[in-house]
């Protein structure tokens, strides 16, 4: 069994926050995959599904974000699972908006959802880093992750949890390039071989038309006769 938690804060006023772009991806890999209903259970909500041969639980913490660990060491233990079980999907303020990574382990960068979870279940998990970029000076991260995303970010945005779903049965298996992939089928997709393709308005070049049959030796032959009767 495989633990994906989202990291995010409880509540309609954060639902659209940059920080909740864990609980997004969840939500989009929950409806695109089947999954049961959301339920609260374990300080959070959990829903339960399959990914590939994989049978995996959805948990989103509700106990805010810096006390996300508490919802998680609960979950863990209750399954008797190991860290390494565990994938948490998360905001990254050190990636580029668009940007996703995979990681194994590490240390948690000042992410204060990282930090709680560190401290009930060590460091040993998985992490998917979903980049939201940074504001650019320190003071300004805690008003900036906690805004709505703006509306010209919608649509890399859709694409990046169009991607996360797709690839999620191979990240339950522990396939993170095949995951990476299947992201970047969706961020980044492969150009034409000539680097450029026909926009689909773009009208048809018609042929130009087919020159006329030179007429044969026999047909100058009658239309010569015919002539010469009339003269």
């Amino acid at each position: 069994m495989r633990l994906f938690v989202g990291l995010g804060n409880p509540g309609a006023k954060y639902a659209r926050n940059r920080h909740n772009i864990g609980f997004m991806a969840l939500d989009r890999i929950a409806e695109d995959h089947g999954f049961g209903p959301w339920r609260a259970k374990f300080q959070g909500q959990i829903a339960e599904g399959r990914l590939g041969s994989e049978k995996v639980l959805l948990l989103k913490p509700e106990t805010f974000m810096n006390r996300s660990g508490q919802s998680v060491g609960e979950a863990m233990r209750f399954y008797k699972l190991d860290s390494t079980d565990i994938t948490v999907l998360h905001d990254e303020l050190d990636l580029a908006p668009g940007k996703v990574k995979v990681k194994a382990g590490g240390g948690h960068a000042g992410h204060n959802g990282l930090r709680s979870i560190h401290d009930h279940i060590g460091a040993a998990y998985d992490r998917v880093r979903l980049g939201i970029g940074h504001p650019g000076r320190k003071e300004a991260v805690a008003g900036y992750v906690l805004h709505d995303f703006a509306r010209a970010d919608e649509d890399w945005l859709d694409n990046v949890l169009r991607g996360v779903s797709d690839g999620a049965p191979h990240l339950a298996a522990g396939d993170g390039a095949r995951f990476m992939n299947a992201v970047a089928l969706r961020t980044a997709p492969p150009r034409s071989s000539t680097g450029t393709a026909r926009p689909p308005s773009a009208t048809p070049e018609k042929a130009a038309p087919a020159p006329e049959p030179a007429p044969r030796s026999d047909d100058r032959s009658a239309l010569q006769k015919l002539v010469d009767r009339f003269k």
